[in-house]
């Protein structure tokens, strides 16, 4: 009965470490995919955000005032200048005539911290439309 069971347990050595190696691998690929939906999530709110922002700035400080773009980017760090699209409509309209600001966020794109995994998310763009207010950087606090 011992050689029976002495044989049994040798059949069995090691059984215990396949199946833990099975079960953290599946374990760390869903916490790791986890943890990169809410990064996902979070560069989404962090563009719609610096979006509305841009929009706000733009409606309250000078036309083409290069803060608006700088202060986007502390929303969004990675964010570039050809991401951003400011327009001031009418077209060719001037600080007294604008009616409205346009500000276009498109072509930014998220990369994830996988181990081993190159990729590249495409965020969708955000687009935000303001009706004019001041337009004059001069004097005001937040075009500084």
């Amino acid at each position: 009965m011992n050689a029976l069971r002495a044989d049994r347990s040798r059949r069995q050595a090691g059984v215990a470490a396949v199946e833990f190696a099975i079960v953290a691998a599946v374990f760390f690929m869903i916490l790791i995919g986890a943890m990169e939906m809410g990064r996902l999530l979070w560069t989404w709110n962090a563009a719609a955000e610096a979006t509305r922002l841009g929009a706000r700035m733009a409606v309250v400080c000078d036309i083409n005032e290069p803060a608006i773009k700088t202060r986007m980017r502390e929303r969004l760090p990675a964010l570039q200048d050809a991401n951003v699209t400011i327009a001031y409509l009418p077209a060719g309209c001037s600080d007294a005539t604008c009616q409205s600001v346009q500000v276009t966020l498109s072509g930014y794109t998220h990369a994830p911290i996988i181990p081993y995994v190159p990729l590249s998310i495409p965020i969708q763009s955000f687009q935000t439309t303001l009706p004019r207010e001041f337009m004059q950087s001069a004097g005001n606090p937040v075009c500084s």
